[in-house]
């Protein structure tokens, strides 16, 4: 289940409080077989920080995550644009 599902992309820009963020919210496995919530955040245009929680199972990963895109949406981050070259 877990790596049917992309990952969340969100950003939140307001420039006249130069305010320039992203979060990124995914499910993966490490290599031994564990399942991680992964998130990343930070400013746009820097590595920015990274936290990996272990989970027994995908669902309950997916849970976490679900639940950390409702709190940043409700605080003003919208979906990330898709990049085109």
């Amino acid at each position: 289940m877990h790596d049917q599902q992309p990952a969340i992309d969100l950003e939140r820009n307001q420039p006249d409080r130069n305010m320039a963020r992203f979060y990124s919210l995914a499910v993966e496995s490490d290599l031994f077989g564990t399942i991680l919530a992964r998130r990343r955040w930070g400013r746009i245009g820097t590595v920015g920080r990274a936290l990996r929680i272990a989970h027994p199972t995908a669902e309950e990963a997916w849970l976490e995550v679900r639940s950390l895109e409702r709190a940043k949406r409700r605080r003003g981050y919208v979906d990330r644009p898709a990049v085109t070259t």
